[in-house]
């Protein structure tokens, strides 16, 4: 029952540091922009520093002082680099979606509702578990996913407020800035001048390409995380360490190489990099608290059900609060959205329940043999 209460809690502090991650990280990227619309490589750059710090530096100064159980062994550093790149991936495809003109009530309902369903049938395709999932299991993981879509879909919006008479003077500022937009246009921001010359049949296609891309990084990234955690013999922090090595190498290396050859209209200003590094920060202590949660002896069938299925629903929550939609909001509205709400619940709660059980890890012969397993053991 402990463990459990471990797992659980680990996961929370995911599904809350992810669910907060799409908000803070489209602010960060709209404050950093230079045109009004979003910046691509910057707020990037900044996620990849977060997790740098988080995921690199921290663990190693804790690794190097106190020591942990576990050991470094090649496979789980290759297992572990990959799924670290799996993640990165997946977050410049966020970046992406968005700056190709996607909204975040569609671009994160289709992530959070496809990335479990690719994560679930990977798990139990690589256990070899096909025979055990029940139809109560698949009743559950269904639940998660539609109520989280339907939390994301109904979640009342504000009312849009009428734009107030612009003065002259406004008026041919604004048409300064915007290089003589129409009385028309200035209500919305212009798109990123590195996409202005895209039809919207592209910038549609690269939105789907950009959403499905993160569908199959972010679906796949637990899998691969909790097998690179057992290749070093049950280590929390040695993962995470190759998960921060990989973003710093994807979304720091690899994007100011990028900015050094096609700049692009962005600015390292100090709310824009906070919001960004905030973003960072959050994604890092989500990827620790899997890391936590497979180490307690949650399994990726049902943790990841239920990381995917809560984020989205604090992801709408941050949202609606932010923005002081629910003051507003129709009764039929939010009898719809709680309605999702207590259908995404109930359905992690099935999927916890109803998770095909494999056989327990073995137990070492003797408590001296565990504790000179680091030390000793082959990889």
């Amino acid at each position: 029952m402990r463990s459990m209460l471990f797992v659980v809690v680990s996961f929370a502090l995911t599904v809350l540091c992810w669910g907060l991650y799409g908000p803070v990280l489209h602010e960060g990227q709209h404050l950093m922009s230079t045109d009004g619309g979003f910046a691509r490589w910057r707020p990037f750059v900044c996620v990849g520093l977060a997790y740098f710090l988080i995921g690199v530096l921290a663990p190693m100064a804790w690794l190097i002082m106190r020591g942990e159980k576990g050991a470094w062994t090649m496979t789980g550093i290759v297992q572990s680099l990959f799924a670290g790149a799996l993640g990165a991936v997946g977050a410049l495809g966020i970046i992406l979606a968005f700056t190709f003109g996607g909204k975040p009530f569609v671009v994160m309902p289709l992530v959070f509702g496809g990335a479990p369903v690719v994560n679930s049938f990977l798990t139990i395709v690589m256990a070899k578990k096909l025979k055990e999932v029940g139809p109560l299991f698949l009743a559950g993981l269904a639940m998660v996913l539609l109520g989280a879509v339907t939390v994301l879909l109904s979640a009342p919006k504000a009312a849009a407020k009428p734009a107030p008479e612009p003065a002259p003077v406004a008026v041919a500022a604004d048409d300064a800035a915007t290089g003589g937009a129409g009385e028309g246009e200035t209500a919305q921001a212009p798109p990123a001048k590195s996409d202005g010359a895209l039809s919207a049949a592209t910038r549609f296609g690269l939105q789907l390409a950009s959403i499905a891309t993160v569908i199959v990084c972010w679906g796949a990234y637990g899998p691969v995380l909790h097998r690179g955690q057992a290749g070093m013999q049950g280590s929390r922090l040695r993962p995470l360490v190759c998960v921060g090595l990989a973003y710093f190498a994807i979304a720091v290396v690899v994007p100011q190489m990028i900015l050094t050859a096609t700049p692009e209209a962005s600015t390292y200003n100090f709310f824009g990099t906070a919001w960004s590094l905030a973003a960072g920060a959050a994604g890092a202590l989500g990827a620790l608290g899997i890391i936590l949660a497979f180490n307690f002896g949650g399994k990726p069938v049902f943790v990841m059900p239920l990381v995917f299925g809560g984020a989205p629903i604090v992801n709408t929550l941050a949202e609606g609060l932010a923005k002081g939609a629910f003051a507003g909001a129709s009764s039929l509205g939010m009898s719809v959205y709680m309605a999702g709400l207590m259908l995404a619940i109930a359905g992690a709660a099935m999927v916890l329940v109803f998770a095909p059980k494999g056989a327990p890890p073995k137990k070492p012969a003797d408590k001296s043999a565990e504790t000179k397993v680091p030390a000793t053991a082959p990889a």
